[in-house]
């Protein structure tokens, strides 16, 4: 209730910046919260009420458990069950912790879909040295042109830890902290309805202006990262390469994206790679800007910032991720097997984003959901222009602990008309899980390198 007063003190001031396109970093007395009454990354460090959501005590330690020897992490609450399961029988004692989406799962699949609620453990926590960083983004970043750039981002993380708004929120989970640079092998699959399935198999570098030693600093001020996917199977999608330079503002400057095309033998920008442009080798099912459960520009909608509430949402997602799984033990149909989920109650900052008149996108308005701990988005719904819900989103979250890295295990976006889904990121078959911090060179991420490297 306090985090929610505040947000509706400081509303004459947000508007009043607005009127001016920019958005001024918080004042030195919030600032001194962080760390305090408020963790370094922003959150509520107490717990809530009744003690079912704990304080945060730091997160996992590097020592919580064990990686094998293809970088897969042991589950450090394998022993516990679940506390209890939601099921479309006992829906109605659990639905204010739900969201719509989630309600809508239920009526779409009475028999099967279920959530097994365990007890909650706030894990998240990141390297020490970036605590610092995010404190100096809640001292000087400023957003601009309405939200669709920053402005004094010299922390390049977390750039308002203590939003004012709701595109302030989505900033948070679009510049969190990913590990450096990334190196990793993970899946995406589309289920026919009745649950057969292909795999579509793909190898992601993913490397950060900071950690590429040979780029020009100066040409790449209004870059947050660059990306290269590599379709690795099945054979007729092999040896596709998609490549990214993803801008920050990405209205002064648009996201570049350029494809090779194994069978042309051609490497083409692909301005398609954005927005609600179909997302690679998702069958329909998915739009370039669900990848990651939201990216990209938010130029396109008018963001609401609702407040704080408590949801149960995927979270330490380690039973999800065990390498001894086959993707089929997984893969059912209309949903993943719920069995190997896990649910915890957590906090999470609710957002709504509605499109602006004069504006095209598929989604016409997206309900959102953000874990406070890691602003990681944790459930989104999506609502056609008709506006009926169409697609929900989970994020399978878990700590990567040995690296002290935030992330998915997995991405799910359920298409309730269809009765199809779509899962990203899955890695258990996959000859090993991520790497985090790999060496890269400015020059793998260009077009010419691109040419060279795309060969099938």
């Amino acid at each position: 209730m306090k985090d929610n007063k505040r947000i509706l003190k400081s509303g004459v001031l947000v508007l009043s910046l607005l009127a001016s396109g920019v958005m001024a970093a918080v004042p030195a007395d919030q600032v001194a919260r962080l760390g305090t009454s408020l963790t370094p990354t922003g959150a509520e460090k107490a717990g809530n009420a009744d003690g079912s959501i704990p304080a945060w005590s730091g997160g996992l330690p590097t020592s919580a458990g064990q990686a094998d020897a293809k970088g897969f992490l042991s589950d450090p609450f394998a022993g516990e069950q679940p506390l209890f399961t939601i099921t479309a029988q006992n829906l109605d004692q659990y639905k204010d912790k739900l969201t719509p989406g989630q309600l809508a799962m239920f009526k779409r699949y009475p028999d099967t879909y279920k959530i097994p609620v365990y007890k909650t453990h706030r894990t998240a926590a990141l390297p020490d040295e970036l605590y610092s960083a995010i404190r100096t983004s809640a001292e000087k970043t400023e957003y601009v042109d309405g939200g669709n750039g920053l402005k004094n981002f010299d922390s390049r993380y977390y750039a308002f830890p203590i939003p004012q708004s709701g595109v302030e929120v989505v900033w948070n989970h679009t510049t969190r902290y990913r590990g450096g640079n990334i190196h990793r092998y993970m899946t995406r699959v589309q289920p026919q309805a009745n649950g057969a399935f292909n795999m579509v198999h793909f190898e992601d570098e993913v490397s950060y202006p900071a950690n590429l030693p040979d780029l020009d600093k100066a040409k790449a001020d209004n870059v947050l990262f660059y990306f290269i996917q590599r379709v690795t199977g099945p054979a007729r999608l092999a040896g596709n390469v998609l490549l990214v330079h993803e801008t920050i503002d990405q209205v002064k400057e648009p996201r570049m994206a350029w494809l090779y095309n194994a069978g042309q033998r051609r490497v083409r920008r692909a301005p398609q790679v954005a927005y609600d442009g179909p997302a690679t080798a998702a069958d329909g099912l998915a739009t370039s800007d669900n990848y990651d459960m939201f990216n990209g520009s938010p130029d396109r909608y008018d963001w609401k910032l609702v407040g704080k509430q408590e949801l149960y949402i995927p979270y330490n997602s380690y039973k999800l991720d065990d390498p001894k799984l086959k993707y089929a033990d997984i893969i059912k149909a209309g949903h993943i097997d719920q069995d190997l989920t896990r649910y915890e109650l957590h906090r999470v900052w609710h957002v709504v984003a509605t499109l602006k008149p004069g504006e095209r996108h598929i989604y016409a308005k997206r309900d959102m959901y953000f874990d406070e701990d890691t602003w990681q988005l944790a459930e989104v719904d999506h609502y056609d222009g008709r506006g009926q819900l169409w697609r929900v989103g989970e994020g399978h979250a878990q700590q990567y602990y040995n690296h002290k890295v935030p992330g998915y295990t997995a991405e799910t976006l359920y298409d309730l008309i269809s009765g199809r889904y779509s899962v990203l990121g899955l890695k258990n078959e996959e000859k090993q899980s991520f790497v985090f911090g790999a060496q890269a060179s400015a020059a793998d991420y260009t077009p010419a390198a691109l040419r060279q490297t795309g060969v099938r």
